[in-house]
C-alpha cells in the first residue's frame, strides 16, 4: 500500500486528487494539508510514501516544504504540483530534492502512474515539460557548466548513455528497452550514478547533465 499526502490549498484541487487516487486499490491517502507547514506537522506524525505538493500555498511554500520534509528521519518521495505556465519556482523545486512533477491538468490515469513510478523510486519527468520547464528557469546560480562536466568525467561510457535517457524522463523500463539490458541491471547503473554525480535522485541527476549539455 502507497501512503499518500495531499499538500495544496485549493480544496477542490484536494478533493479531486484524493477522490482519484482513493480509486487505487494500492493507494491509501494519509493526510491532507492546506500549507507547507501543515503537510511538514502531518508527514511528521504519519508515514508518508509519496507528497503530491503544491508549489504556492501560504503560511509555508511549497519549495521550503520541500526542503523540511527531505529532512525528515523518513522522507517521503515528492511529486510537484504545478500549473506549470505560472509557477516561476518549479525549477527550484526539483533542484531541492522534487522526483518529479505533475501539471494539475495531468490526465488521471498519469498522475496515478508517477505516483506509482515515485514510490518505487523512479522519478516522473514528463519529457516536453520537462525540457520546457528546465530551459525556460535555467539560473545562473546552478551549478556551472565545467562543474557539472567534470562530474559526468566520473561515469563511464555506459553509465552516461544511461543518464543520458534518465535526462529525457525515461523510466528504468524504457531504457532497459532502449540499450538492451536487463531493467536490474539499469538500476544498478542509477544507482551509481547518483553517487558518482554526487546527487540525491534522478531529477537532480537530470539536471545535473542538462547543465552539462549532455541532454
Amino acid at each position: 500500500m502507497i501512503r499518500v499526502m495531499i499538500a495544496d490549498d485549493d480544496a477542490l484541487v484536494r478533493l479531486g486528487l484524493a477522490d482519484l487516487l482513493e480509486g487505487d486499490e494500492d493507494i491509501s491517502v494519509v493526510a491532507q494539508a492546506p500549507d507547507g507547514l501543515r503537510a511538514v506537522e502531518l508527514a511528521t506524525a504519519h508515514r508518508v510514501d509519496v507528497a503530491l505538493v503544491d508549489v504556492r500555498m501560504p503560511r509555508m511554500d511549497g519549495i521550503t516544504a520541500i526542503a523540511h520534509l527531505r529532512a525528515l528521519p523518513h522522507p517521503p518521495k515528492i511529486i510537484t504540483l504545478t500549473t506549470f505556465d505560472l509557477d516561476e519556482y518549479v525549477y527550484d523545486a526539483l533542484a531541492a530534492g522534487a522526483d518529479g512533477f505533475l501539471l494539475k491538468d495531468t490526465d488521471p490515469a498519469e498522475i496515478l502512474r508517477a505516483v506509482h513510478l515515485v514510490a518505487t523510486g523512479s522519478a516522473m519527468l514528463h519529457p516536453a515539460a520537462a525540457r520546457r520547464l528546465i530551459d525556460r528557469y535555467h539560473r545562473s546560480g546552478l551549478p556551472q557548466t565545467a562543474d557539472a562536466r567534470a562530474r559526468l568525467d566520473r561515469l563511464t561510457p555506459r553509465e552516461r548513455d544511461v543518464l543520458a535517457l534518465l535526462a529525457q524522463g525515461d523510466t528504468n523500463a524504457d531504457i532497459a528497452g532502449s540499450l538492451g539490458m536487463r531493467e536490474s541491471t539499469v538500476k544498478a547503473h542509477v544507482s551509481r550514478i547518483l553517487t558518482a554525480l554526487d546527487v540525491t535522485n534522478r531529477v537532480q541527476a537530470a539536471l545535473l547533465a542538462r547543465d552539462a549539455g549532455l541532454a
